[in-house]
Formats: structure tokens, sequence, C-alpha cells
């Protein structure tokens, strides 16, 4: 409508004035009113799904649930509304050994036995143009084309998760997210909005922590341990049940980088972690995890103290042990990263025989999310994209929709039908047809949470008993840099009287950080903690450990052949580092190519550095550079090997204890435990 038609000469009102009234119309304030549905319909409980009983499944009738979910994830278009920045590759499950007697899934059958994948990593918060390196959790699908159809299995790398129920998924996110007012922060929980959800709901307390810990800061996607967090089913041929959580476990071990250094690569290179997963499989050093399982036979479900369906505990391996059952490895690069990654689509409602749902309220929300989504973002027919196409023959009797290429040639697509002799047709369960486990339900319809799953601080005060000092330390810096950008001085009260239940020590150093009063009170009660949730109990590894060598001509070429020779032999990548591109020349005329130049590339972007030296035109400012280099890896703890030639740039004095530094003077092992030094990667004792 043309509203100028409208405007009488004289009134006085200008563009601006006018577009305003105009869109006043369209202005509510939703501060002190009812929540209500869309239609208007009063909402009296907005935090549990309609289950048939307090632990029962989800019902189909719950439409304010429906309606919640399913617009929540329509709210973005093209992009992911969670998940959009993140990257992956193609490889192949190995199984280890047959897991017939627990479950009749076919690549899980027998050992040896392949099955392509396909893996995305990403992040939760933040655009598809945001940082790798966001303090936030990471989100992983692995797609695997078996002969029985796809099965998608979703994981995130700490095993608790935010909400109790899928309900509160939006509301969780929508904290999370930029806040609504500015569209800030990108890829950050650094606001009020997040950490005022967090006070006022303390189930979210545990994930939180993991993510406030230095899990929240993977060095690598190659190097992050990943949970399915929800509770599911194994089924056997005999029909019997076992509950089944899965983990992947990083041959590497799990490896973080620290709040400094994630902040300043962020700038540097945001797309580090795509960069560096690239690169491995580039080199044919292939990043593997190995697949656990962890079991419960359906008569011990209440014989724990905590609830196993509960999204927001960990089962502890202490006591549920980790059965190692096949190895994922990625060989191979996308060609078309839009193709492949922006357009492959997870599920975790796609499963296949033997594996199926328990009654895990998170679960059963994201069983109707998922598909909804893939639907709004690539259309009703993204399944037929090459990239989500089962390996296995598929038919079914959809024919139209948005981008439809598959030429079905048929005359009928419907069921029952004569004209096809009733085809396409259905398959008994016996000859391999899905059948849903056949599990007992009863109870009324209810919307309500289990009182089981009312403890929100006994398993965060295990984690916290159980990180080791330094990771206490990283957390705590964590919370006060998060908080402490908290605008609100009621809502960082509010989280350190929160945090006071999982430590009073830690609750009490936050609260001096961030300028609150200290909380009364303390925290429960248990002293419990366990080795698996540390990340100094994961395996070290030189393999993959980037090193740049600090270098320029007149190197001693010897020593320096000898060291990059060791390195290469012990898996660890190394970059030539120079003033210029082109060679560098030993003092014998042999050359090295130069990888980056000190302004191409950054201390941050390394594990550790090599200090070679060398003579340059400008020395002055070459000795700079490698004094600089070597000072951000000895401030961030990172192993130094110092060549003979090399000894002037760092130097043990009152200030330094050198602790984790290698000196090749006078040292015929130099190499050796240079090597062993890169293998521990950190040096947190150092001064």
């Amino acid at each position: 409508m043309d509203n100028s038609r409208n405007i009488k000469k004289g009134t006085g009102k200008n563009s601006e004035s006018l577009k305003n009234e105009q869109l006043n119309q369209y202005r509510v304030k939703n501060t002190g009113n009812p929540m209500t549905t869309n239609q208007g319909k009063k909402i009296s409980n907005d935090e549990h799904q309609l289950k048939a009983g307090d632990r029962g499944p989800a019902l189909r009738e719950d439409y304010e649930f429906f309606e919640k979910m399913t617009r929540f994830v329509r709210e973005e278009i093209p992009e992911r509304v969670v998940h959009a920045r993140g990257y992956g590759a193609h490889g192949e499950f190995e199984c280890y050994e047959s897991m017939k007697q627990f479950t009749k899934a076919g690549f899980l059958q027998e050992p040896g036995k392949k099955t392509s994948v396909i893996v995305r990593f990403s992040t939760v918060q933040g655009s598809k143009g945001s940082k790798d390196t966001a303090r936030d959790m990471r989100c992983w699908g692995t797609k695997f084309y078996t002969e029985e159809g796809n099965y998608d299995l979703t994981t995130i790398n700490m095993p608790v998760k935010i909400i109790q129920d899928s309900m509160k998924f939006p509301d969780a996110l929508h904290a999370y997210f930029p806040e609504p007012d500015t569209a800030m922060p990108q890829a950050s929980a650094a606001h009020d909005n997040f950490w005022d959800y967090v006070a006022n709901n303390p189930e979210s307390l545990h994930q939180v922590l993991w993510i406030m810990s230095d899990r929240g800061l993977p060095r690598s996607y190659r190097m992050i341990e990943s949970f399915s967090i929800n509770t599911y089913l194994f089924v056997n041929e005999q029909g019997k049940e076992t509950f089944v959580r899965f983990v992947w476990k990083p041959v590497l071990g799990v490896h973080s980088l620290t709040q400094d250094e994630a902040q300043k690569i962020g700038g540097i290179d945001p797309d580090f972690h795509r960069r560096d997963l690239r690169e491995a499989i580039d080199r044919g050093d292939y990043p593997a995890w190995e697949l656990g399982v962890q079991l419960i036979p359906v008569e011990d479900e209440f014989n724990f103290d905590f609830d196993i369906l509960d999204s927001s505990k960990f089962w502890p391996e202490e006591i549920i042990p980790v059965q190692l059952i096949g190895k994922m490895t990625l060989n191979r690069n996308v060609d078309n990263e839009f193709a492949e990654l922006e357009q492959v689509a997870f599920n975790p409602a796609n499963v296949v025989p033997g594996i199926d749902f328990s009654n895990d309220p998170v679960l059963q929300g994201r069983l109707i999310a998922y598909q909804s989504a893939q639907y709004h973002r690539l259309g009703a027919n993204f399944q037929d994209l090459p990239i989500n196409q089962p390996t296995c023959p598929f038919h079914n009797n959809n024919r139209r929709g948005a981008m439809r290429y598959r030429i079905d040639v048929d005359q009928v697509n419907y069921h029952k039908n004569s004209l096809a002799n009733n085809t396409p047709n259905t398959t008994p369960p016996e000859e391999g047809g899905y059948e849903h486990y056949p599990k007992k339900v009863d109870g009324q319809a209810i919307r309500a949470r289990s009182e089981s799953f009312k403890d929100y601080f006994t398993q965060p005060r295990i984690f916290w008993n159980s990180i080791t000092p330094i990771e206490k330390q990283h957390t705590i810096q964590a919370l006060s840099y998060q908080l402490g950008r908290v605008k609100s001085e009621s809502v960082r009260q509010q989280n350190v009287n929160t945090l006071v239940n999982v430590d009073k020590e830690m609750a009490g150093i936050v609260a001096e950080n961030i300028g609150v009063d200290r909380p009364s009170g303390t925290h429960v009660q248990v002293e419990t903690s366990y080795p698996s949730l540390s990340m100094a109990n994961s395996p070290f590894s030189a393999s993959t450990q980037k090193v740049g060598v600090l270098i320029n001509d007149d190197f001693d070429n010897e020593e320096v052949a000898n060291v990059l020779n060791i390195l290469n032999q012990s898996g660890v990548f190394v970059d030539i580092i120079s003033e210029k591109l082109g060679t560098v020349t030993g003092r014998d005329g042999t050359k090295l190519k130069v990888d980056y130049t000190f302004i191409t590339t950054s201390p941050y972007l390394l594990d550790s550095v090599y200090v070679v030296g060398g003579s340059s035109t400008n020395q002055a400012k070459f000795n700079s550079d490698i004094t600089y280099f070597t000072q951000v890896a000895y401030k961030h703890y990172k192993p130094i090997g110092v060549a003979s030639t090399g000894q002037s740039f760092i130097q043990a004095s009152e200030g330094n204890n050198l602790l984790g530094v290698v000196s090749a003077a006078n040292n015929p092992n130099f190499a050796k435990e240079f090597v062993s030094a890169i293998t521990q990667q950190r040096f947190w004792d150092r001064t």
C-alpha cells in the first residue's frame, strides 16, 4: 500500500515519524503479560512435554510442544538455527567385535565390517561466519551409510545437556543466542540473558560448568571426546532390550586451548579448526576415534543414585564401563563444502533395526525437531540430495515437492493398491523391517518432571572434585570473564549464589572477581570423584602437534636435519618460519623451503617452537620476531626446543625456571627429549 496518498500537506510529519507511526501497531511488549500459544491460548506449563506418566514417553497430541519446537527450528533461513558454524569429512567405521548379544544392527554384527560415514563438527552459538574457537560445546553428527539405511548418531563433546526436557530447548537457546535487541554478542555466552537463564534454571548449571572448563575450548576437532548424552535402546534378535549411551574416544586424547589462545586465534584465523582437520587429512595423518558404548540392563534402571534417562547427568565410566566396539577414521576431505557439509542433514530419529528410543524426555523432543528443521532449511526432498541418500535402495510413495529431481516412473503412489500388486510393500520384522520395541507404556497424560531428575548439584560437584587444580583455575577464569561481562549486578549475584552449591571456595573467588558479595551457604556434601572426567587422564601424543621452526640462513644443517628427521618420524607437523618466503640456506649449502613468514603466521597457531636463529640483513628485526614467538610460547606453557645456535633467545633467570624448555647445547639426546616435551604439551608448573 502506498501510504503517501494518505498524507495531507501541512501535517508537519516527516518520513521518520510516519514510519514509526506505521510500525507502532506491530510493536508488542510481552513483559508482564501471561504466556499464550500463537493462537492466544493461555499456557499453564511451559517446562515439560505431555507424557504418559512423569517418566513415560511424550505424546503426539502435545500441540503446545509441537508449536514451540517447530516454530523455533524454523526461525532462521537459510543457515542452521543452531550449529551453523561447522566442518567435517568422509571416512569409515570398522567394527571391532560382534554386538549381536545386545543389538541386531547389521553394521555391528561382524568384527572387521566396514561402514562408510560422513561427519560434521560444529559449534552451537554463532552464525556461519563466526569463529571456530568460541567457548562453546562442539556438536558432532555422524551419518553411517549402512546396508539397512542411514543411521545418524548425534553427540556433543561433554556428557551432559543444559536441559532435562526438550520443551526447554528453545528457551535455553534463545537465552544463549545474541541478545535480540542488539544481536550481540556473536558466538559467546558472556551476556546478561544467558546468565540470567542459568541462574533461574538450575538444571542448566551442570553443562555450563563443563563449557566453562577446558572442554569448552578444544584444541582441535581431532582431539574431542563426544557423548550421545541421550539414552537409547539396543534390541537384539530375541527382542531383549538394553539401555545404551555412546561415546567417541579420540586416539590423540582430549586437549584444549587456553582462553587467551582461543580469543587470539579467533581473530588471527577464524577457520582454525576447519583448517586443522583438513590439513591433517591432506597430510595423511587421518584422525581416528574409537566408539564406545555404556550398557545398562533394563532390570537395573533404578539401581543408580541418578536417573539414567536424565540428559543433564553423565553415566560415570567407573560405574558403567565404556566398552570399545569399533574405530572411525576420517580419510577423505570433502570436494564441495556446500553440497556435502552445508546440505548434510542429521536426525537422531534415523536409526536402523536394533537401535531404538528410551523415554528420555530430551531425546523424545529431538525426534520431532530435526526433521522439521531440515524440511524448512533444505526443502521437502532434502533426503534425495546425494549426501543424504542411503547407499542401500530406497522406495516409497513420495513423488512431489520442491526440487524433486528423482524421476519415479510408476503409475501408483499410494498404499494399499492392486494396480502395482501392493508395492512398494512393507517388510516383516523377521525379514529386516524396522519394528519399534514394544515397551510397556502407562500413566496419566501429564506435564511433569520425574522427582528423580531434581538433584541439580551432586554431579556438578563430582565434576568439580574430579578435575585438576589447573583445570579448576581455568574454569574460575572462564566464569570470572563471562560473568564479569554481565551488566546486571543482580544476575551476577544470583549466579554465584548458585555456584556455591558446587564449591564454596570457587564461588567466593568468582564473587570477588566480579564485584558481588560472597555467597552464604556451602556446597553439597559430596566428595566423590572420577578420574575419567579430567582431561589430564586422557592420552598424550606428539603426533600431529604443530612445531614452528624459527630459522634463517647460516643454520647448523647437521643438527637441524637430525631434529627435523626425528620430528617427522614422530608424526609431528613442522612449519618452517622465517623472515621471507623462498628458502633458507645452511652453513654447508643445505636449503629448506620456508612455509610461513613471521607476518603470515602466529605463535598462537603453534603447539611448540624450535628456536634455531640464523643470520639476517636486518638482524635486529629477525631477532625481535623470534623473541616474540618464543615469549608467547613460553607464556602459554608450551614446549620449546632451543638449538645450539639459539641459546641467546631464552635463558634462565630469577623470573623463569625454563620448565619444558629443552636445550641442544651439549645434549646428544636433544631431539628425543624435545619430542618427549612436545608429547607432554603443557608445563603448568612453569614460572
